[in-house]
């Protein structure tokens, strides 16, 4: 199997999870999925079609959080990156972590960093910021000079 039929097999399997793909080069496949379906496509992804979760990224973009999951096809020679996104001001989506253990502390980042929900995963405590960090800012994200004028300046 190549990673253009992998791309075939996730089209016909999940057609109405995923929004577009983009096959970038024949080792490089981006999709962009609906948020609340994104479980089910990294289960696909991990368990049947033997991907491994390399990381995740979080990305603030003007009106959403953007993640994006990074799956390595090593028996193929390819990555797959997964898009979903989640409406700012409280983004929200469905952890992997059930499915996919090593993404527990990323999302733990990606929430502490960006301020992404991840319903259903076992432990959102803090990993990166200090206790008595604020409440509903995070570091990451575009605003946050607007909300903490000091931030990072001397």
């Amino acid at each position: 199997m190549s990673l253009s039929e992998l791309t075939g097999s996730i089209r016909s399997q999940l057609t109405d999870a995923v929004l577009a793909i983009e096959e970038r080069s024949p080792r490089r496949t981006w999709m962009t999925v609906r948020p609340e379906r994104i479980r089910e496509v990294a289960r696909y992804l991990f368990e049947d079609a033997g991907g491994r979760l390399a990381t995740m990224t979080g990305v603030d973009g003007r009106d959403q959080i953007e993640v994006l999951y990074h799956f390595c096809f090593d028996h193929l020679g390819g990555v797959v990156t997964v898009r979903a996104q989640a409406a700012k001001p409280t983004p929200e989506i469905d952890s992997v972590t059930p499915i996919i253990e090593a993404a527990n502390w990323i999302e733990r980042e990606i929430h502490d960093l960006l301020g992404m929900n991840f319903r259903g995963h076992p432990d959102m405590r803090r990993l990166l910021l200090a206790d008595d960090w604020p409440e509903g800012l995070y570091p990451l994200r575009r605003d946050v000079r607007e909300k903490l004028p000091n931030y990072g300046r001397r």
